[in-house]
């Protein structure tokens, strides 16, 4: 019995036949791996590449074409785009402080102006004072979408809600924390 190609494997993907995806995973998942480790050069963010390549061959319609080069190929230039997509998702989540950790950020009191201890304090416990406001959802939202990176896309997609749910949530918590804010900065 022959074996299907790489291309009618993916032909059968697009008709949703997920034997044809296991096919592929099992042709190629060590391939895809070693070079999304190459990339990363992080095993989490290596397997991490690796799931969000094959759920994008599964969920989306690119098409490979096999009049312009091997499978393969086309294979790890996808698993570079989404390594690099980690890669800077993972870079902004390390540089930013989510809020609930804000508490615990300090400063050498020896070299900074005691102005400037106290403003920075009275900041700190505003913006906490009003995350405190904010449903458990609409934090997640803040957090995943500002301290972590993730689109309203991916958030969505995460939380199984319709994204419009999302935007909506996210709308709604920018609004509070807003109004919340500005009422804090009227009474001083």
């Amino acid at each position: 019995m022959r074996m299907p190609s790489d291309g009618e494997l993916m032909r059968l993907v697009r008709e949703n036949n997920q034997e044809a995806l296991s096919e592929l995973y099992d042709r190629h998942a060590r391939l895809v791996y070693s070079f999304a480790y190459r990339v990363t050069g992080d095993e989490a963010l290596a397997r991490e590449t690796v799931q969000l390549v094959y759920t994008r061959l599964w969920t989306t319609k690119a098409e490979y074409d096999s009049s312009k080069g091997q499978f393969s190929s086309w294979l790890l230039t996808m698993t570079r785009n989404i390594a690099i997509d980690v890669l800077r998702r993972e870079r902004r989540h390390r540089s930013m402080v989510p809020i609930d950790e804000m508490h615990n950020m300090t400063r050498d009191p020896d070299t900074e102006a005691p102005e400037a201890m106290l403003e920075r304090s009275d900041r700190r416990s505003a913006i906490a004072s009003a995350s405190g406001l904010l449903s458990a959802a609409q934090r997640r939202v803040i957090d995943m979408l500002y301290w972590q990176g993730y689109t309203l896309q991916e958030i969505a997609e995460l939380g199984e809600e319709p994204i419009g749910t999302v935007k909506n949530r996210l709308h709604q918590a920018l609004k509070a924390l807003r109004r919340h804010l500005r009422d804090l900065k009227g009474e001083r």
